[in-house]
């Protein structure tokens, strides 16, 4: 279910993958209206919220920067050690980015939105979309790149990749793919070709 009558593409791919490259080439290039569900991820744990009391009440106080906000390199590594702990966390979490989300997407002013999201396949958020693009690229290339652009052990950004959805699972709800294993100027001729097909789609979406 969709949050509006908008075309919505879901926008999605491992870590490492490209995703925010792909996503910044629809919105800069194109004016396509994006909303991250990372970002949104951010927003619904803010010092103030619900979820960040709930979530210091579980972890502690070693969850918490000294400002008061949520340090999420401490909370990521608790999680991705235990897995029960994890989906404590995503149940959490998952509905309130949902209503963050369908909020942004209801606002979109351009011919379709993008809804970009790591999780876009595990969590369901590919519910609120039409169609799902896959930024797929070789898991040794993820790897690689995480650990160059992060400066994180590959032990770290393998358990990142275990708790996502495994790339046949993403591809399997793939109606687009977007193969990012070469420069960026490649990436860049896709996402234009793309935008061309999805303007046309949401033409013959109007009422």
């Amino acid at each position: 279910m969709t949050p509006s009558n908008k075309l919505i593409i879901g926008l999605t791919g491992g870590i490492g993958s490209g995703k925010s490259a792909a996503a910044a080439r629809f919105a800069e290039a194109h004016g396509i209206h994006v909303v991250d569900a990372d970002i949104k991820s951010r927003v619904v744990v803010e010092p103030g919220r619900p979820a960040l009391h709930h979530i210091v009440d579980r972890f502690g106080d070693a969850v918490l920067q000294d400002d008061g906000t949520l340090n999420r390199a401490v909370l990521r590594e608790k999680v991705f050690q235990d897995p029960d702990q994890r989906r404590w966390l995503e149940q959490l979490l998952h509905p309130l980015i949902r209503d963050e989300i369908v909020t942004d997407l209801a606002a979109a002013a351009s011919p379709y939105a993008l809804l970009v999201s790591p999780l876009l396949v595990e969590s369901g958020q590919y519910q609120m979309t039409q169609r799902v693009l896959v930024v797929d690229v070789p898991e040794a290339l993820q790897i690689a790149r995480t650990t160059a652009r992060d400066n994180v052990p590959e032990q770290q950004v393998r358990a990142i990749l275990q708790a996502q959805a495994q790339r046949e699972d993403r591809l399997r709800h793939a109606h687009d793919v977007i193969s990012n294993d070469q420069d960026l100027a490649a990436l860049h001729r896709q996402v234009d070709a793309l935008h061309q097909r999805y303007l046309a789609l949401a033409e013959g979406a109007r009422p």
